[in-house]
């Protein structure tokens, strides 16, 4: 292959990958409409994409590549069911596919539809979060499985059992009526929380430290969510949660690719309009009267930093009045976590250290992280040190790392 070539597959290569993520979601909720069945709509858009890989390069890359996949996919989830016979059935759903157009619901969304069917309430919740951030998300077993701090075979062994469940019980692929929303909504606000965590802190070893194509994906279905249920005050709890911290990404990660923490980002690179429509979102549902769920107090807490003009400005008694709130609802260990570290700034690192030990968090690299600080600033140099080696081999992407490497090395001592 000559240079010229050789330059040509590389940039054909780049752009399949950008592709991967903005279209593969798509590609995978339009094939599971039309064919009914997860697994083919995953297997058939992964062919998809390697058949791109042998074409492009060759023939160029088509005009609408989204359009071009999606084709794609379905002419092979065609052809595999003509060649399916065991049930004739199978042979006349393919003949029917190309030709039949299939009504779209509440919301003309493929992928909000695909939500729906993974986060049906015959799954459980765990299995619905990791079958939606498969299916939708485009992620990864390994980066589900760092998600939820689990072991990657038992996270695969996950998603194949709720795959076999849905298809098994033929549950159908479309948006359920309006008055069946409540029953699937909490799990479906889970997915997209999950889905926008993890475009925003890339928890899979090696990634880059916020993937924008996540987080919008997860803020525009979040908004679709809203649309169809305007009331719930939970989505719009999510809603508030995710632009408010969407407005802090672009002075999360330094130019040199450090992550910078909150209380050393440039305040004056936040997007004020997202934070202007997240705190309008919280107003209107502290004036309903109704008593704020988890996301509405998340949002809440943010709502306190980014109303502050200087970290030094920030009501950290209002902070722990919040989590102090949410434990009563979510007592889980990573809640208690958050609350420890603004009681640090309220009442000391020795009283938040207190909290931090014993957390049964060995394998989250935040708590390390956090226990590192707290020894820092007690000038415990020493078990800082060891608590920042923890920290950085659980550490989920280089930006963290370096940041980590940072902090560890300004230590004073051996």
């Amino acid at each position: 292959m000559d240079r010229t070539a050789a330059v040509r597959v590389t940039g054909v290569g780049e752009v399949i990958t950008r592709v991967h993520r903005e279209e593969w979601a798509r590609v995978v909720a339009t094939l599971a409409r039309r064919v009914g069945d997860l697994d083919i709509a995953e297997e058939m858009a992964a062919e998809a994409f390697a058949i791109a890989v042998e074409r492009w390069p060759v023939d160029g890359v088509p005009p609408n590549p989204g359009g071009w996949l999606t084709t794609t996919a379905h002419r092979r989830a065609i052809d595999r069911l003509r060649r399916e016979a065991r049930r004739e059935e199978k042979h006349q759903e393919a003949l029917m596919l190309a030709d039949t157009p299939e009504p779209l619901g509440v919301i003309d969304d493929d992928r909000l539809r695909l939500v729906f069917t993974c986060c049906h309430p015959a799954l459980a919740m765990e299995a619905r979060v990791a079958l939606t951030l498969r299916m939708v998300g485009g992620l990864t077993v390994p980066e589900i499985a760092a998600a939820f701090l689990v072991q990657e075979t038992a996270m695969g062994r996950r998603i194949t059992r709720a795959k076999e469940k849905i298809k098994v019980a033929r549950i159908p692929y479309r948006v359920p009526a309006r008055e069946d929303l409540p029953a699937r909504v909490t799990g479906v606000l889970a997915v997209l929380y999950l889905i926008f965590n993890e475009g925003y802190l890339a928890s899979a070893p090696g990634k880059e430290a916020v993937r924008a194509d996540l987080t919008a994906e997860a803020i525009r279905l979040t908004r679709l969510v809203r649309a169809l249920m305007p009331t719930d005050g939970e989505v719009a709890g999510l809603l508030a949660l995710m632009l408010l911290t969407e407005a802090r990404r672009a002075a999360r990660v330094s130019a040199g690719g450090e992550l910078v923490t909150l209380a050393e980002q440039d305040r004056g690179a936040w997007d004020r309009a997202l934070i202007a429509e997240g705190h309008a979102l919280l107003r209107a549902r502290l004036a309903s009267g109704q008593p704020p769920g988890r996301y509405q107090l998340l949002a809440a807490i943010n709502a306190v930093h980014t109303d502050a003009p200087d970290v030094r400005d920030t009501d950290w008694s209002q902070v722990v009045a919040l989590y102090d709130h949410l434990s009563r609802l979510d007592p889980s260990p990573i809640v208690r976590l958050n609350r420890a570290i603004a009681v640090a700034e309220l009442d000391g690192p020795q009283v938040a250290l207190a909290e931090v030990d014993g957390l049964p968090l060995d394998g989250y690299h935040a708590f390390h992280a956090t226990r590192a600080d707290l020894l820092r600033r007690l000038g415990r140099g020493e078990e800082a040190r060891a608590a920042y080696d923890r920290a950085i081999g659980l550490a989920g992407n280089s930006a963290e790392t370096a940041y980590l490497v940072r902090r560890r090395d300004q230590l004073s001592g051996p």
